[in-house]
């Protein structure tokens, strides 16, 4: 299983603008639309990657766990899917039915989201605080498929609660692991 580590996106960065297709509800959102009121997850994830696979009912917990507090959750697949039809705006509707995802997963057909964000792999998780500054960039936590950890999402939970209870956090993250983007 190849890995592949997110590219650093410098903390305070503003939250790239975008406009993509909901898969659930065929609705266009943008990043405004969106946003929570105490702050904002991005996370590129895709359909068939193991470590998607792997982390995705500790996203889901922490989706459930945050948006009652505030954090706006989005979700972007941005595989071509000429190379990897999994990841087909159909298949995204049927992963996120199958997986009980009530959040928005958003298509990023052009890709040009993915290169906004200069995210590289999936799952990649982006925390935006409420004025669209970049909080943390980092991984889940330190479970990965095989590698006996279990799941706990520790780092990112971390990073939330600092950014909902204005606590200073680690400058230091981890970048996350994950499959490649497939880019076209």
């Amino acid at each position: 299983m190849a890995q592949t580590s997110s590219n650093i996106f410098p903390l305070g960065t503003l939250a790239p603008a975008f406009k993509l297709k909901d898969t659930n509800s065929n609705y266009n959102y943008s990043f405004e639309d969106l946003k929570g009121s105490k702050g904002t997850l991005v996370i590129f994830m895709s359909n068939h990657c193991p470590f998607v696979v792997h982390a995705l009912t500790e996203v889901i917990m922490i989706a459930n766990d945050y948006r009652v507090q505030g954090i706006g959750v989005i979700a972007i697949s941005s595989n071509d899917v000429e190379k990897i039809p999994q990841d087909s705006p159909e298949m995204m509707t049927e992963f996120a039915f199958q997986n009980k995802i009530d959040f928005p997963y958003l298509f990023d057909e052009s890709q040009e989201v993915a290169k906004a964000f200069d995210a590289d792999c999936t799952p990649d998780f982006y925390l935006f605080d409420n004025q669209d500054r970049l909080f943390y960039h980092g991984q889940l936590d330190d479970s990965r498929p095989n590698n006996g950890i279990p799941l706990s999402g520790s780092d990112l939970r971390s990073a939330i609660d600092a950014l909902i209870y204005n606590r200073s956090l680690n400058e230091t993250q981890k970048p996350s692991i994950g499959c490649g983007i497939k880019w076209k």
